[in-house]
């Protein structure tokens, strides 16, 4: 057997990278290699086409093991498992309790409870809710606006008076005042420093993580991966550091803290994101020396981020967050939240969250995501990534630093100016549809009509401002909203009113008119107008007589550039009220715009903009 594989690998030169890249340089025929090959990321970084084992070479955290300092590959030794955690609004605590065991026998072994005030929370209440849960097989995450450490207070105290053993019981709150102040703009000087005696408190449960730092704000207003990385540890460093001040010693501070991330659809640089999170913190709480390497453990909890989900085709959320999991899976996290698809618009319903719970489900039972430690180990292509990110996110971590930490660079609006700068960067490559939302700026679903209405808070930024803010806050949002704002506009307009149509005036060459023509019904559609396209038309004149039959409000030429010489002006001299639109940026723009035809659209139009602008001259 030995001698005919090595007779197999015999058969096969092997190939260097110099060969490669010439084969490569052969086939793009003259096309400019980084920019038809080499993606440019929103993190700072380039990711080559390829990668090979000489990538390898100068990355000295690649002979680590799993569960093993600095934990790149996992706090895990023999299994890569994670709770399945679903969270409940607490509005009444005996119908949260039953939801929760409902739940608890259908996959979940996490839940998370959302109060309004923690505040007004007793024992009773805590007893109430947390009836018949067996706290040693399901983790019980308390989450609070207020930041209260009542919560965690009553949980230590109802565990400590059970029949549980408190060495087993797993559980969270998420303290951040941090995060509130990200939020709220207003942070009280004492506010850090509170929570030692809260850590003391609950220190009777070993694995109660009350600290939570909330990356998902920096990922839901806008950031990068790198920024969310980055912005997050540096909070971690200001609650070690202000706490270990404060008496504590850094194996409680650091045992006391859980990182809370959004994932987003990139799918490899978030595994390679969770990866390079717990290689920087592992390295971070190093440097206050621990007296074990356990306490360097990054503890994440992943939720699917709600930056990239829509209202319109919504089901497509299902799509975006079954990548997202996978890739949280695969990343290491130690717990996940898929947000059912509707999450966004309205109280999620009881079928909405049974698939968001079996996402999950699939990816254990089907997928057996849950067996393998650190499935993408040895990958050239994602340990490069973590690499980079790695670096990358330390730098920014570094800058925050030299600016005295991360309270002060918010202080000094470097954190939010920074976000800003990212978020209207994407914002511009949704506009121009280069980050592409299926189903809201590219290939929506041409009959979808909205019914339900809206107010328009649902299209704007969430702004928590206090209204003594001490400074400016950061306000999630999603790429969407501009769209579907957009859109929702067409559909009220539309219900009082006609349904603008768009007419594809196919002419002349086969090929160009059909792709220009499936083109322009994708284009118009993003805005709900109702596109008619056409096989073709063998003169102007039958053309134009049948979009007026049709009624058509905006009529789009569709053709060859060589063509819209002639035909364009010939269809503008038969119109009306109609509005005349070219499709395409052909070399006779400007002699047609010379005569009055102004409207192009291609595919470097700013879609979003040239869609407002069309309402407009439409009067909707």
């Amino acid at each position: 057997m030995a001698d005919k594989e090595q007779k197999l690998f015999n058969d096969f030169a092997p190939v260097t990278t110099e060969e490669w890249e010439a084969k490569i340089n052969a086939d793009l025929k003259g096309r400019d290699y980084e920019r038809a090959l080499v993606w440019k990321t929103y993190e700072g970084f380039n990711v080559r086409p390829y990668y090979r084992e000489e990538n390898l070479k100068n990355l000295n955290y690649l002979d680590t093991l799993p569960g093993k300092f600095p934990f790149v590959r996992g706090n895990k030794k023999n299994n890569n498992d994670w709770l399945v955690r679903q969270n409940i609004f607490v509005n009444d605590f005996e119908e949260a309790n039953k939801k929760a065991l409902d739940i608890l026998g259908k996959g979940v072994t996490s839940l998370g409870f959302l109060f309004k005030d923690c505040n007004k929370i007793t024992k009773q209440d805590l007893g109430v809710l947390l009836k018949d849960i067996c706290l040693e097989a399901a983790e019980i995450n308390l989450v609070c606006p207020t930041d209260s450490s009542n919560c965690a207070k009553l949980l230590a105290e109802f565990v400590s008076k059970g029949k549980w053993n408190n060495e087993n019981v797993n559980a969270s709150a998420s303290i951040d005042p941090i995060g509130t102040f990200i939020l709220k703009g207003k942070l009280d000087k004492n506010a850090i420093s509170r929570l030692k005696p809260a850590i003391e408190k609950t220190k009777v449960i070993p694995q109660f993580r009350i600290i939570g730092v909330h990356g998902k704000f920096f990922a839901n207003s806008g950031s990068s991966i790198v920024q969310e990385l980055a912005f997050s540890l540096a909070q971690g460093v200001e609650y070690l550091t202000q706490l270990t001040e404060a008496g504590l010693s850094i194996d409680q501070v650091a045992n006391s803290i859980k990182f809370n991330f959004g994932i987003s659809n990139n799918y490899f640089m978030e595994i390679a994101k969770l990866r390079a999170a717990r290689l920087l913190w592992a390295q971070i709480v190093k440097a206050y020396i621990p007296k074990s390497d356990d306490s360097a453990k990054l503890i994440a909890h992943c939720e699917t981020n709600r930056f990239n989900k829509t209202i319109y085709d919504p089901y497509v959320n299902m799509l975006r967050t079954q990548t997202e999991a996978m890739s949280t899976a695969l990343g290491g996290a130690h717990s996940i939240t898929v947000l059912p698809f509707d999450a966004i618009y309205e109280e999620t319903t009881e079928f909405s969250e049974r698939i968001a719970r079996n996402q999950q489900s699939l990816l254990k039972e089907e997928s057996y995501f849950n067996k393998i430690v650190d499935p993408s180990a040895g990958s050239y292509y994602i340990e490069n990534l973590t690499d980079s990110l790695v670096d990358k996110a330390w730098a920014l971590f570094l800058t925050v630093q030299e600016k005295g930490g991360f309270i002060s660079a918010f202080r000094e609006g470097f954190v939010q100016t920074e976000i800003k700068k990212m978020a209207a960067k994407r914002d511009k490559n949704i506009a121009m549809r280069r980050e592409n939302l299926l189903g809201t700026n590219q290939f929506p679903n041409f009959t979808e009509k909205m019914e339900t209405e809206f107010d328009g808070s649902l299209f704007e930024a969430i702004d928590l401002s206090a209204e003594d803010a001490q400074i400016e806050t950061l306000k999630p949002y999603r790429g969407a909203q501009a769209f579907e704002a957009l859109r929702y506009t067409t559909d009220v307009y539309s219900k009082e009113n006609k349904r603008s149509i768009v007419f594809m005036l196919t002419i002349g060459n086969l090929n160009f008119r059909k792709a220009r023509a499936q083109f322009s019904c994708n284009f118009f559609a993003v805005a709900g107008f109702t596109a008619i396209d056409n096989n073709g038309f063998a003169n102007v004149e039958e053309g134009v007589s049948a979009a007026k039959s049709a009624g058509a409000d905006i009529i789009v030429v569709c053709s060859s550039d060589d063509e819209y010489a002639e035909i364009v002006p010939a269809v503008a001299e038969q119109l009306d009220d109609e509005i005349l639109v070219v499709a395409g940026a052909p070399a006779c723009a400007d002699e047609l715009k010379a005569k009055g035809i102004t409207n192009f659209i291609h595919v470097k139009s700013n879609i979003l903009e040239e869609l407002k602008s069309y309402q407009t001259k439409l009067g909707i």
